[in-house]
C-alpha cells in the first residue's frame, strides 16, 4: 500500500503528519493545472505534456504573468486575474468564451491571452461557465462575454451573444461581489447580501422571480423509461430526448437580473450553481437549494420546485457545486467550544465517489477522512472534488480520470487524498472546472 501511495504522490487523509506553512503576501504567484487536457483547458503546449494532452501532476502553465491573483474554471476554459486587473483566457472558444478574435486559430486556444475589450475595467474576479465567462470590477460592475441561447448573459431579451465584454446595466447601482454560473443559469451576489439571478429557470434553479416555476422537459421525461427491456427502453430514451428537445424551443428563461422572490426579507452570504441546481447561503446560516434533484442534490425531503431549506445538521460557512453533487465547508459540531474546527459535508450524485464518504447519498453527511484537516474551500467538477486547508495543503477525491487529480494517476479515490505533488508550496486557491483543475501557487 505504501508503495502504491509513493508512486502515485498521494497520502490519504487522517495519514498525513502535519505540516504548517507560513501564509502572507506573494511578490509572484504560479498557476498550475491538470487533468483533461482536449480542450486546452490546462493551458499547457504539447511540448510539456506530450501528444496525449492530459496532465496527470500539477504542472506551471506557461506565458501567464506572475501576479495572477485569482483564477476560475469553466467547464471546459479557464481564466485568470491578475494585481493589475487584467484578465487571461484559455481553452474551449467556440462560444467566444476567451473574449479574443473569434477567428484566432483553434491550435492557439490553449494558449493563455488577455482578454479584448476589458481595458477601461480594473478587474477584481471572473467565473466562467460552460459557455460564457464573466468579470466583476473593482466598482463592482458585472461583464459578460460569450454566447448562451439560454439567456445567461442576462444582457436583455434575445440577447444571446456577446463578442465583447458587455456591461449588464441593470446591475448598474449594485455592487456586485460573486457570481455563478450553471449550466444555462446564473446567480449575483451583491455586496449588500443582495442575490439576483437570470437565465434559464426551470425546475426553480433560481428560484421565483416574477413567473410560475416549470419542470424542465429534459428533467420531466427522465422519469418516464420505466423498467422496460433494454430495447424497448433505449427506443422510449430516444423519443423522450426528442420530446424534450422539442419543448425546450420554447424554452423558460429570464432575460435580465432579477430578485428572488423567496429570499426578499433575506441577506445572502455566498452562492454555487451547479449544472442544473443552485445553493443560496444566507447570513443567518439558512441554506437553500433548488432545481433538479435527480441525484438527491438538493438535500432536502421536500420536492416544491425553487428555493427551499436543505435539510442539514451543521452550520455551513462556504458552499460548491459539482455537475451534480453538493459541497459545503461547515463548523464542526464535534470541535472544542472554541468552534475555529471546520469540516466539508457532501450529498448528491456519487458515482465515482465524489462525496468522498460512505452512507447515502441524498442527506448531507461529513466527509470523515477531512476531520482534522481545517478545510477552508470547497470546489467541484464533474466528478471530482478538491478542498483547500487551512495549512494551504490541496485534498482530492473521485473520478481520477484524465489525471483530474493531480495524484499522478486516472484511478478513482473513494478518499480525499493529499496531492503531494504540491508539497512544500503554498496553495492560495484551487478550483475544478468538469474534468479539469487549476491551482494557485505562491511563492
Amino acid at each position: 500500500m505504501m508503495l502504491r501511495l509513493l508512486k502515485h504522490g498521494r497520502t490519504p487523509a487522517g495519514r498525513l503528519s502535519r505540516r504548517w506553512m507560513s501564509s502572507g503576501s506573494h511578490s509572484k504567484t504560479t498557476v498550475m493545472s491538470f487533468g483533461d487536457g482536449s480542450h486546452g483547458a490546462l493551458g499547457l503546449p504539447a511540448s510539456i505534456i506530450g501528444m496525449g494532452s492530459d496532465a496527470y501532476e500539477p504542472t506551471p502553465i506557461p506565458g501567464l504573468p506572475p501576479d495572477v491573483v485569482t483564477v476560475a474554471a469553466g467547464h471546459f476554459h479557464s481564466l485568470a486575474v491578475t494585481s493589475e486587473g487584467h484578465v487571461w483566457a484559455w481553452g474551449r472558444n467556440n462560444e467566444g468564451q476567451l473574449g479574443r478574435d473569434p477567428l484566432s486559430p483553434r491550435e492557439t486556444w490553449n494558449e493563455p491571452k488577455r482578454v479584448e475589450g476589458l481595458n477601461k475595467v480594473r478587474v477584481q474576479a471572473a467565473f466562467a461557465s460552460g459557455v460564457i465567462s464573466a468579470a466583476i470590477g473593482d466598482d463592482g460592475s458585472l461583464w459578460v462575454w460569450g454566447s448562451s441561447k439560454r439567456g445567461q448573459l442576462g444582457l436583455g431579451k434575445g440577447i444571446t451573444n456577446a463578442a465583447l465584454p458587455s456591461k449588464i446595466e441593470t446591475l448598474s447601482g449594485e455592487e456586485i461581489v460573486k457570481v455563478s454560473l450553471g449550466w444555462g443559469h446564473a446567480l449575483a451576489l451583491a455586496k449588500n447580501g443582495n442575490l439576483f439571478g437570470w437565465g434559464y429557470y426551470a425546475d426553480g434553479r433560481i428560484g421565483k422571480i416574477g413567473r410560475e416555476l416549470e419542470i424542465s422537459p429534459l428533467e420531466s421525461n427522465s422519469t418516464k423509461l420505466g423498467s422496460k427491456g433494454e430495447s424497448s427502453a433505449i427506443e422510449a430514451a430516444a423519443k423522450s430526448v426528442m420530446e424534450a428537445i422539442e419543448k425546450e424551443k420554447d424554452m423558460p428563461i429570464i432575460w435580465e437580473p432579477g430578485s428572488i422572490e423567496e429570499l426578499h426579507k433575506l441577506k445572502v452570504a455566498d452562492v454555487a450553481c451547479g449544472l442544473d441546481h443552485s445553493l443560496v447561503l444566507c447570513r443567518n446560516g439558512t441554506l437553500f437549494s433548488g432545481g433538479s434533484n435527480v441525484y438527491g442534490q438538493l438535500g432536502r425531503a421536500i420536492k416544491d420546485l425553487g428555493m427551499q431549506p436543505v435539510d442539514i445538521n451543521f452550520l455551513p460557512l462556504s458552499i460548491a457545486l459539482g455537475l451534480g453533487h453538493s459541497l459545503a465547508v461547515c463548523n464542526d459540531p464535534s470541535s472544542e467550544p472554541t468552534g475555529n474546527a471546520t469540516s466539508v459535508v457532501s450529498w448528491g450524485w456519487n458515482k465515482s465517489s465524489q462525496l468522498g464518504r460512505e452512507g447515502p447519498d441524498d442527506i448531507p453527511q461529513v466527509v470523515e477522512g477531512l476531520i482534522g484537516e481545517s478545510p477552508v474551500s470547497v470546489s467541484g467538477g464533474r466528478a471530482h472534488s478538491l478542498a483547500l486547508t487551512a495549512k494551504k495543503e490541496l485534498w482530492a477525491w473521485g473520478s481520477g480520470r484524465n489525471g483530474r487529480l493531480g495524484l499522478g494517476s486516472s484511478a478513482d479515490e473513494t478518499e480525499p487524498m493529499f496531492v503531494e505533488y504540491l508539497e512544500g508550496s503554498e496553495v492560495i486557491q484551487a478550483v475544478a472546472g468538469l474534468d479539469h483543475s487549476l491551482v494557485l501557487v505562491g511563492e
